[in-house]
């Protein structure tokens, strides 16, 4: 069984690109943290991979952006090329089947912004 199952913040806007047969696709990186921290205390974070194809990927390229915590289901596929001199290099990434949105920058500026605001009128309340 193959399954990936990664929760991470996205490294950068996602960019929608459009391939033969009008397919859509998009590559994202997550910055994942790990579990544990290393020998001087620190979480050290992986920067997975991740494909998208067709409507996950413009959805995800319409809703996200980078900062974005989001959750990516899918599959390990490891492909293969040679460099220019005939090395051969493998390369792993994260087919998406299914994309869930955790958390949004944006969403957290706008609470915060009202949390703000809360906190004024309050204030102000309380001077009165």
């Amino acid at each position: 069984m193959n399954n990936v199952i990664l929760v991470g913040r996205l490294t950068q806007n996602p960019e929608i690109s459009i391939i033969e047969n009008n397919k859509k696709v998009t590559t994202v990186i997550l910055a994942v943290n790990r579990n544990f921290k290393n020998a001087d205390g620190i979480y050290e974070t992986d920067f997975v991979r991740c494909i998208l194809w067709n409507s996950i990927a413009s959805t995800t390229t319409e809703y996200c952006h980078v900062g974005d915590v989001i959750g990516v289901k899918g599959r390990l596929q490891t492909s293969k090329y040679l460099d220019e001199n005939e090395k051969t290099h493998y390369v792993t990434d994260v087919i998406a089947e299914r994309v869930t949105f955790l958390s949004s920058v944006k969403k957290k500026d706008a609470i915060k912004e009202e949390d703000d605001k809360d906190e004024s009128l309050l204030n102000n309340l309380c001077e009165a």
